[in-house]
C-alpha cells in the first residue's frame, strides 16, 4: 500500500480534517491518519444532543470568549511574530460564525438559529454533516487512513503503528491535530506531550474545562438529583450566564456552569442569582407580601414557584435570615458550594498545551519546522456553546494554510 504524500494530517476531528481540506484545495497530496476505528468521534458524541456548530453573534464579540494564548514562563520577552491570544481571536474574526454557516451549508447541511444564539443542523445530528464532509474530502483526493497510531519521532520521520506494521513517514509537511486531554476513551489522551517536549517545544500542564463541580450533596437534595436548573443566573469573576445546568449526583453540570467553569477552576467565587429577572427590592416586596405565618422554606416555594430552586436556596442559603430584604438579598447571591472542577477524564475539553511561544503566527512549531500544529493541542481554552467547536475550526483551518504556504515555498 502507497503512503506517498505531501502533507501529513494527524488526528481526524474537527481541526485535523479542516487542515486537510485546506492542504487538498491548495493541490497537495493529503494523508490523515486517525489513531481510532472512525474519525472524529468526540466531535459525534458532542453532537448527540444536538450539534452546536456555531454562535449568531458578531466575529469580534464571539472571539472575546477565547482566552489562553499567554507566552511562556521560559521565554522573557515574547519572539518576533509568536502566536498570542490576540492572534487566536484573529483567526476567528476570521473564520467565524458567519465563515462557519457558510462552510456547513457548502456541505448541504441547512442551519437554523436557536432562541439563545446556538446556531444547530436543522437535524441537529452530527453524523450527517461528518459524512458529507468526508465524502468530499475523498472527492479532493484526500486519504484516510484509521487505527494508525503516532508513536512519536523517529529522526527526521514520524513513526505509526498501523494495522500492518510499523510505518515511518518524511513527509514535507505535517499537521498535529491529536486533541487535548479530555475524554481520553475517544481518542484524545495526550499522549504527544513527552514527544514535542523531548523535541524542545514546551506544553503547559492540562486542567479541565468546560467541566462540572463536586458538590456533596445533604440527603434531602437526592429527589432533584437529574434535575434541570432553569431561570436562573450564574457569575464567577468576570464571567456570567444564564444557560440551563444540571444537579447531578455528584455535583454540578452543563452549559450554564460550563460558561463560567474556567473562572469558577480558578478560583473566583461562584454565585447563583435564583430570580435574575427581578432586582432584591421586587423579590423583598413578593417574599414581605408571602410572610404571614408560613416557614421560609414555603414562602420560598411560594415566590420561587420550583421545587428545584427552593431545595438550592435551602442548600446553599443556610442559614436563610428572615427579613424580606436580607432573604431577597440572599437568593440573589448564593454561594455556589462546590469541592473543586471534576477530572479531565469528564471534561469536555481540556486548557493547556502547546504554549503560545512555541509557534508562530502560522501555527508552526519553533522548533520542529514543517511540524505545524492545530485545535485543542494548544494552549487555549473556549466554553461550548459554539465557541469550542468553531475555534478548532478556525485553528485547523489556520495551520493547514501555514503548511499549504511552507510546500509552495
Amino acid at each position: 500500500m502507497s503512503h506517498a504524500a505531501d502533507a501529513l494530517v494527524i488526528g481526524a476531528g474537527p481541526a485535523g480534517l479542516m487542515a486537510a481540506e485546506v492542504l487538498a484545495d491548495a493541490g497537495a497530496r493529503v494523508l490523515v491518519a486517525e489513531a481510532m476505528p472512525t474519525p472524529a468521534r468526540k466531535f459525534l458524541m458532542a453532537g448527540k444532543s444536538g450539534l452546536n456548530l456555531t454562535r449568531d453573534e458578531p466575529a469580534p464579540v464571539f472571539a472575546a470568549r477565547l482566552s489562553g494564548g499567554a507566552a511562556p514562563a521560559s521565554v522573557p520577552a515574547a519572539p518576533p511574530e509568536y502566536f498570542g491570544q490576540e492572534e487566536l481571536r484573529a483567526l476567528v474574526r476570521d473564520f467565524g460564525p458567519a465563515e462557519v454557516a457558510v462552510w456547513a451549508r457548502g456541505l448541504g447541511v441547512e442551519l437554523f438559529t436557536g432562541s439563545t444564539g446556538r446556531v444547530f443542523p436543522v437535524g441537529m445530528k452530527a453524523s450527517p454533516l461528518l459524512r458529507a464532509w468526508l465524502a468530499r474530502l475523498d472527492r479532493a483526493g484526500v486519504v484516510l487512513r484509521t487505527r494508525w497510531r503516532w508513536t512519536g519521532f523517529d529522526g527526521a520521520a514520524l513513526a505509526f503503528d498501523t494495522p500492518g506494521g510499523a510505518v515511518r513517514l518524511t513527509p514535507a509537511v505535517a499537521v498535529l491535530a491529536l486533541g487535548g486531554a479530555s475524554w481520553p476513551r475517544l481518542g484524545s489522551d495526550a499522549a504527544w506531550v513527552p514527544w514535542l517536549r523531548a523535541a524542545g517545544v514546551e506544553v503547559a500542564p492540562f486542567r479541565p474545562a468546560n467541566m462540572g463541580f463536586r458538590v456533596d450533596w445533604s440527603p434531602q437534595m437526592a429527589r432533584m438529583i437529574g434535575r434541570a436548573v432553569k431561570g436562573t443566573a450564574l457569575s464567577a469573576g468576570p464571567l456570567s450566564s444564564r444557560g440551563e445546568w444540571v444537579i447531578a449526583r455528584h455535583g454540578i453540570e452543563g452549559g450554564g456552569v460550563y460558561e463560567i467553569a474556567s473562572a469558577l477552576r480558578d478560583g473566583a467565587a461562584g454565585v447563583l442569582d435564583l430570580v435574575p429577572d427581578l432586582d432584591a427590592a421586587a423579590l423583598a416586596a413578593r417574599l414581605s407580601r408571602s410572610r404571614g405565618r408560613l416557614s421560609v422554606g414555603n414562602r420560598l416555594r411560594r415566590v420561587l414557584g420550583d421545587p428545584v430552586r427552593t431545595a438550592l436556596a435551602l442548600e446553599w442559603g443556610r442559614p436563610l435570615p428572615e427579613g424580606p430584604a436580607a432573604l431577597a438579598a440572599r437568593l440573589k447571591a448564593l454561594p455556589v458550594r462546590h469541592a473543586g472542577p471534576t477530572g479531565l477524564d469528564r471534561a469536555i475539553s481540556s486548557a493547556g498545551g502547546i504554549v503560545a511561544g512555541a509557534l508562530t503566527t502560522a501555527l508552526e512549531l519553533r522548533a520542529r519546522p514543517g511540524l505545524f500544529a492545530a485545535g485543542e493541542m494548544l494552549d487555549w481554552e473556549a466554553p461550548t456553546g459554539g465557541y469550542l467547536l468553531t475555534a478548532c475550526l478556525a485553528t485547523g483551518r489556520h495551520a493547514g494554510r501555514g503548511a499549504a504556504e511552507r510546500l509552495s515555498g
